[in-house]
């Protein structure tokens, strides 16, 4: 079974069943019991036209839930519109999904969640992490969006910074190798970028194509990861790079700052730089701090107090984490995620000849990490300076 193909028809068929009348919250449902019923037989009986098939089960899906809704009488008259048998249109409906999943009537932060699961193709777990919610949280969220929009007419489609939003998040689920979905956010921010001169959508844009352009170097063999400072530079796809670069030049030249463009700028800074030695961590850290303005965003001012420890020694790093909130390294209060702030610490405690320390922190911050390649880098990282310290 192709799980990818599956994955990859999921939009296409979804927006066919919206455009001919379904409401979205059944048509979800119907395509979801479509591609199991695909999961089924399609070993044993694989379809010529794949597409057209999901098409036909999910409509008739939605029709039986129909019959058996209060709703029928007002429905009956679909039944006559079931598609003909052939093959499906090729219009590629992703992209437009997106935003009407970015409906007015949801919250921005609903309807994020409700495209990574229903679009994206993501896992309620998958988008509780990204969000750092509990993922009963995250479902009780989803199942509300969804009541929301039931029976809703997308005749009003959400607005860009969603849709952004929503791109970012499954292009960064997919950078982290759980699923690939990166490519495929990158290729919907193109087209949203040639459809829509917006300098948040060039700086999104930017933003992806150089954090892709490090993907290869991200991993060693085994699967482990490569942290920033070590990776093979020579393995960094410099097309991209210069591509990155460029429509990043052309969006901050507009004045219009926005936090994706903060962000590019960043990644634009650690590509120019021939080794980590030579990395300008004093514009670094002020690029930070206008990330910072723009967002408020605990994980920034995580990241800025390493870049900070970079560019002024790790007490200074030591000194801005402090500076977070009163409370201990591994704390999660005011936001700020354990296992994250406790990795952060670590690595200044390292820096800083504290090894016993940030051993400690390591495994604390691994016990909570969100996934099995940090979880497997920072064990590693802290049974390292275990080592050290028993020499």
């Amino acid at each position: 079974m192709n799980e990818v193909l599956l994955r990859s028809l999921t939009p296409s068929v979804l927006g066919i069943l919206v455009r001919r009348g379904a409401d979205f919250a059944a048509a979800e449902d119907s395509v979801q019991e479509a591609l199991v019923e695909a999961v089924r037989v399609w070993p044993a009986d694989p379809p010529r036209d794949p597409k057209g098939w999901l098409v036909t089960v999910a409509w008739r899906r939605f029709l039986d839930a129909t019959r058996a809704d209060a709703a029928r009488r007002r429905r009956e008259d679909l039944i006559y519109e079931e598609p003909a048998p052939g093959p499906a249109p090729t219009v590629d409906d992703t992209l437009q999904l997106y935003f009407l999943c970015a409906h007015p009537s949801l919250t921005p932060s609903s309807a994020v969640a409700l495209t990574l699961r229903a679009v994206g193709g993501l896992t309620t777990r998958q988008i509780a992490q990204a969000y750092l919610v509990p993922e009963a949280t995250m479902a009780q969220r989803i199942s509300r969006a969804k009541r929301t929009v039931s029976g809703v007419r997308f005749d009003r489609p959400g607005d860009v910074a969603t849709v952004l939003r929503v791109l970012y998040l499954v292009f960064n689920e997919g950078y982290s190798g759980d699923v690939d979905l990166a490519a495929e956010a990158i290729r919907l921010t193109r087209q949203l970028a040639a459809a829509i001169d917006h300098p948040e959508v060039a700086g999104l844009l930017a933003l992806m194509l150089l954090h892709h352009a490090r993907r290869a170097a991200r991993t060693a063999p085994d699967g482990s990861l490569v942290p920033l400072a070590e990776q093979d530079r020579g393995r960094w796809d410099t097309e991209s790079i210069a591509e990155g670069v460029a429509i990043l030049q052309a969006a901050l030249a507009r004045d219009r700052l926005g936090e994706f463009q903060a962000q590019a700028a960043i990644a634009a800074l650690h590509a120019d730089a021939p080794t980590a030695e030579e990395t300008d961590w004093v514009q670094i850290v002020e690029w930070y701090d206008e990330l910072a303005r723009l967002t408020d965003s605990p994980v920034v001012r995580l990241n800025r107090a390493v870049a900070v420890g970079e560019a002024d020694g790790p007490r200074a790093g030591l000194a801005a984490l402090a500076a977070l909130d009163d409370s201990s390294p591994s704390s999660s209060s005011r936001g700020y995620p354990i296992p994250r702030r406790a990795a952060v610490a670590a690595y200044l405690h390292e820096r800083d000849g504290d090894l016993a320390t940030a051993a400690r922190l390591y495994a604390e911050a691994a016990q909570k990490a969100p996934n099995l390649a940090e979880r497997d880098h920072l064990t590693r990282q802290a049974a390292r300076l275990n080592a050290r310290g028993c020499r």
